[in-house]
């Protein structure tokens, strides 16, 4: 069973079918994309008796929690307190996610490096605490904001009212407490390993593209594409993530009674002093899922299933291909403010790269918008750059009115493949 509706949860299931582990998949609530690969079912998965009820009546051997609401929620306590295995942390371990507070003290309590901050819980103090930091000023919901409750304010009045917007119900219950952080410079990039609470393999990396505008411009979004390997991120950097704050982590959280089983997604800086951590997500990423499934090239079913029952010493390490993926968001029109919903979508018949579907639906027998991010096109090559100019070409072959995106998804490592000769 995998929970999950997005872009996400497509790349999933798509790798998931694939296994020989696998007979058969459900997916809940899924989307018109996940039915190609799945028997969709119509659950809420926030009712967890229901969840497992129908887990109960379909043997089911393995649930896979794509995003992160779920988890946070305790779903992974309600199916593992069922005897049902799940792919993906408790609550408890959710809360490096769930809380960015959390996870600041954290790090600061086990020496993993990363910025300075500060935690408030209330107006005044968060306005009164912008005193100890410098511009540009980081300031951050403390809960879940689906990606988009992070601000870089430039000046100290942008950063009161960010302030102002996060404690005046702007991010919802996301903002009911704040973190403001000191500004790192580097280039940023996303480290994923899996683990079962006590061994811990990497499983890939990527860079995405947040800002909604190109040349990162604009407001935060989930995510308008990215590609994978994250070339910047190099095997000697690679191991210090691994020794110096994923490791540590998975330690600090097994000493204090909440050990952590799941994907752990670091969100990095890389900076003149090393590697440090920007953030965990508690699940794959958003488009970062799709371009670290399509280089995958084991059993995902197998090895998730090592993870959910804590035998991933036995599991075979994760295999990947030397080939690039890209991946490029098509929004619908208004994203990341008031996304247009219902633009009907004409797909090409595409050969070169794979769609998977985001926020689409089916209705009166027609392929629309439903959601923010619609598609994600994704395509592979030997260099990045080549992926990119696969992508693109399968993209403007959909015909999507109502839709949009970057057109300059990879640039940075495809404007050092031009340099280096290697395009």
């Amino acid at each position: 069973m995998l929970i999950g509706s997005g872009g996400r949860e497509h790349a999933l299931a798509w790798k998931l079918a694939q296994s020989p582990n696998c007979d058969t998949l459900f997916a809940a609530p899924g989307n018109p994309g996940i039915a190609q690969d799945a028997e969709l079912v119509a659950l809420n998965f926030a009712d967890h008796a229901a969840v497992i009820a129908f887990c109960a009546g379909h043997d089911i051997g393995l649930v896979v929690v794509g995003p992160e609401a779920p988890l946070v929620s305790g779903l992974g306590d309600s199916l593992r307190d069922a005897g049902i295995p799940v792919f993906g942390p408790n609550q408890k371990a959710a809360q490096l996610e769930g809380s960015k507070g959390f996870t600041k003290d954290m790090c600061a309590a086990a020496g993993i490096p990363t910025a300075g901050y500060a935690r408030h819980d209330s107006k005044a103090s968060a306005i009164d605490g912008l005193g100890a930091f410098d511009a540009p000023y980081v300031i951050k919901a403390d809960g879940l904001a689906a990606g988009k409750g992070v601000i870089i304010a430039e000046t100290r009045a942008e950063a009161e009212a960010a302030i102002e917007d996060m404690f005046g119900g702007g991010f919802g219950d996301a903002g009911a407490s704040v973190v403001i952080e000191e500004f790192m410079t580097g280039e940023e990039a996303s480290f994923f390993a899996l683990t079962d609470g006590r061994d811990v393999v990497a499983f890939g990396s990527a860079q995405d593209h947040k800002r909604v505008g190109d040349g990162d411009t604009g407001p935060n979004t989930g995510g308008m594409g990215a590609y994978s390997p994250a070339f910047v991120l190099t095997d000697a950097l690679q191991a210090q993530v691994m020794e110096r704050i994923i490791r540590p982590t998975v330690a600090y959280m097994a000493a204090n009674n909440m050990p952590y089983s799941g994907v752990l997604f670091a969100g990095l800086m890389l900076t003149e002093e090393g590697p440090k951590l920007i953030e965990y997500n508690a699940r794959f990423g958003d488009p970062e899922c799709q371009v670290l499934m399509t280089r995958f090239e084991g059993d995902l079913a197998a090895l998730m299933l090592a993870v959910a029952t804590g035998t991933l010493a036995q599991a075979d390490a994760p295999a990947f291909s030397r080939q690039a993926a890209l991946t490029i968001v098509m929004a619908a029109n208004g994203y990341p403010a008031l996304p247009e919903k219902g633009g009907v979508i004409n797909l090409a018949d595409v050969t070169d790269a794979k769609i998977f579907h985001a926020g689409t639906a089916e209705v009166g027998g027609q392929l629309v918008a439903s959601g923010g991010r619609v598609l994600n096109v994704t395509a592979t090559g030997d260099t990045v750059t080549d992926a990119q100019a696969t992508a693109y070409a399968a993209l403007d072959s959909i015909d999507f009115p109502g839709g949009f995106c970057r057109r300059d998804i990879g640039w940075r490592e495809v404007a050092r493949e031009a340099a280096s000769g290697t395009d």
